[in-house]
């Protein structure tokens, strides 16, 4: 196995994962009040919301298609009575239905920031590099898995990119199921693992905080500071 490989499929993943684990308590327990997405909806909001929509509902479920399909093994799936082909017909539409959503969604929200001189004033040099990184690892793994499904290629990442990262998480790494992937597909993991490093540094730390006391909270009642006029009784 050439050292190259064990740095990309072995060392830089757990030094990413590193980084993200112990930089987001570092950030957590350094500086609570920047742990926010900083939002710029005051700025301009009818770009926000179409981009925001788009780009949140597209990741949410990219997210949750590869927990299932990297982190769920392939004989679960073969229990279950769901042929190769089923599982590729769900993952091209469905996925491919959330990544062009989130494609969308992100090209607007980063035109929007680059093109509203409001916007741009108010962003930091971690607001671009988190959303160009995001935005390469999105299309790079879009293009991939499209383009190799429409070529009618081969490869079946639940066999080789599956079993590795799972290995990763269990701490016995395969770096050789990765070493002879398609490139398209090599990119898109260390693209992935590049943006774990940076994420405790950026606003996607917000990912984490959602905002589930609010589901509990009592109402907000707000009262007018403004003294009330009263009418002037007529004597007769």
């Amino acid at each position: 196995m050439p050292k190259m490989d064990l740095f990309l499929w072995v060392v830089f993943p757990y030094i990413s994962l590193t980084i993200f684990v112990l930089g987001h308590i570092y950030r957590y327990n350094k500086d609570q009040f920047s742990w926010t997405a900083k939002s710029s909806q005051f700025l301009e909001q009818k770009r926000l919301k179409f981009g925001s929509t788009f780009f949140h509902w597209g990741i949410i479920f990219v997210f949750f298609g590869h927990v299932a399909g990297l982190l769920v093994p392939k004989a679960f799936y073969d229990w279950l009575g769901i042929t190769d082909d089923m599982y590729h017909f769900g993952a091209f539409w469905l996925g491919g239905l959330a990544g062009v959503a989130t494609v969308i969604g992100g090209l607007a929200l980063f035109t929007r920031r680059v093109s509203i001189r409001r916007v741009a004033k108010n962003s930091s040099v971690s607001d671009y590099v988190s959303l160009v990184v995001l935005g390469a690892v999105v299309l790079v793994g879009f293009s991939s898995t499209v383009g190799y499904t429409v070529s009618g290629g081969s490869f079946d990442y639940r066999e080789t990119i599956s079993p590795w990262i799972r290995g990763i998480l269990i701490f016995r790494p395969m770096p050789e199921l990765m070493a002879y992937a398609p490139l398209g597909f090599q990119l898109h993991v260390l693209g992935a693992f590049a943006l774990f490093a940076i994420w405790p540094f950026t606003r996607l730390v917000h990912v984490f905080s959602l905002p589930l006391g609010y589901l509990r909270r009592n109402y907000v009642v707000y009262r007018s500071n403004r003294p009330v006029k009263q009418e002037k009784k007529t004597i007769q």
